[in-house]
């Protein structure tokens, strides 16, 4: 029986291919692959359709003469030593443009309910000093100059920040994958995170994938970029801005916010005594040691080969721990993160009012039918 082909563009499958990171895997999975690109057979509807759905291409694209033009929305800021930014992943892409329908989604909701916007969106300009930012941050979360100190470790600093910036009007999201797909890992060499600002409903989103010692400080990095009414997505390679002068401002504000200048030379005089500085200066300032040795480096503490030399063991410490692997936490926790806990909750609220279909709220959460109802009970149940 003669199979039936379809005619397909050797350049979008080429754009697919390179487009998705997944060359090698995607050469096994199709073994006649290198065919197609070559243009000495052409795929059956069944391959082309499963290629589609490996490389995360909308099956019409492959109909194209030419691949299509594909941008983020926002900025995309890489630290990138002098090399030529790569095209966005379809991961990054498709995480995007998913916070930017739940973010609209929440605008018009709250205009519906004659919501005010929030003030301190775009209120600040770049001259700031970063001192002033960081202490306006403060006040408009609640928090005092030693908020983090005051707290047991620094994963519960970390966990009061993400409430207190909700509390303040901020919708908040932190994901390692593509929706609920366990299948599409987010990789945090590509993003860190990034921040869609608006006066009503203005958005952060923190990379999952990444440790939870960069999250606190990509948290804070984005923090800033809402007061000067600049969404982006960033890399924060090392913890390094890119080459531009928000980034660089926001960076400073954020290590500012999160470990104050004059407290930090202060104690590292006692610190620089340790055999481990830089976790004496986590443990003091309940931060990551990361964000520790981020900060001492910024203030001329430390050489700039006495961090890279943190650095690279942290990193391979941080491997080593990924390698272990780590048993799934709680499913609804899980949840409470990747949707956010005030976005779940202005969803649940409307759809029990009925000013929200159900079919809506599943598709904005991505939870359905008994899977979204128990996630309510579970919320509403005051689990945090």
């Amino acid at each position: 029986m003669t199979r039936v082909t379809v005619s397909v563009s050797e350049p979008v499958i080429r754009w697919a291919l390179e487009r998705s990171r997944l060359r090698t895997s995607l050469e096994k999975d199709f073994p006649k692959l290198s065919e197609w690109l070559s243009g000495k057979s052409q795929p059956t509807l069944s391959q082309l359709e499963g290629f589609a759905k490996a490389t995360s291409t909308p099956l019409g694209y492959f109909f194209l003469p030419q691949p299509p033009e594909e941008r983020l929305p926002i900025p995309h800021f890489r630290t990138l030593n002098g090399d030529r930014p790569p095209e966005p992943s379809p991961d990054l892409l498709e995480t995007v443009q998913l916070m930017e329908r739940r973010q609209a989604w929440m605008r018009e909701y709250l205009l519906e309910q004659g919501s005010e916007p929030l003030g301190f969106i775009s209120s600040a300009n770049l001259a700031i000093k970063p001192e002033e930012l960081a202490r306006e941050m403060r006040r408009t979360l609640g928090l005092e100059e030693e908020w983090a100190s005051d707290q047991p470790r620094w994963t519960d600093a970390l966990r009061l920040l993400y409430s207190r910036i909700e509390d303040a009007g901020v919708l908040v999201a932190v994901s390692s994958i593509v929706g609920n797909n366990t299948r599409r890992k987010l990789d945090p060499e590509e993003f860190r995170g990034f921040v869609l600002v608006d006066e009503y409903a203005p958005l952060i989103f923190v990379n999952g994938a990444d440790g939870k010692a960069a999250q606190m400080f990509t948290l804070a990095h984005e923090l800033a970029h809402l007061w000067f009414g600049k969404s982006a997505a960033f890399d924060l390679r090392e913890l390094q801005p890119a080459d531009d002068e928000t980034e660089r401002v926001c960076n400073r504000v954020a290590a500012e916010f999160l470990v104050p200048a004059n407290r930090m030379r202060d104690f590292w005089t006692s610190a620089k005594q340790d055999t481990e500085p830089f976790q004496a200066a986590a443990r003091h300032f309940k931060v990551s040691e990361l964000v520790a040795a981020r900060r001492a480096i910024d203030l001329g503490l430390i050489t700039k080969s006495e961090f890279l030399e943190f650095y690279r063991d942290y990193k391979d410490r941080e491997h080593r721990a990924a390698a272990r692997g780590q048993k799934g936490g709680d499913f609804y926790a899980t949840q409470n993160l990747r949707i956010g806990r005030r976005f779940a909750e202005v969803v649940i609220r409307a759809a029990r009012e009925g000013s929200l279909l159900y079919r809506d709220a599943y598709q904005l959460t991505g939870l359905y039918g008994r899977t979204f109802e128990k996630y309510a009970q579970w919320l509403v149940g005051g689990a945090r």
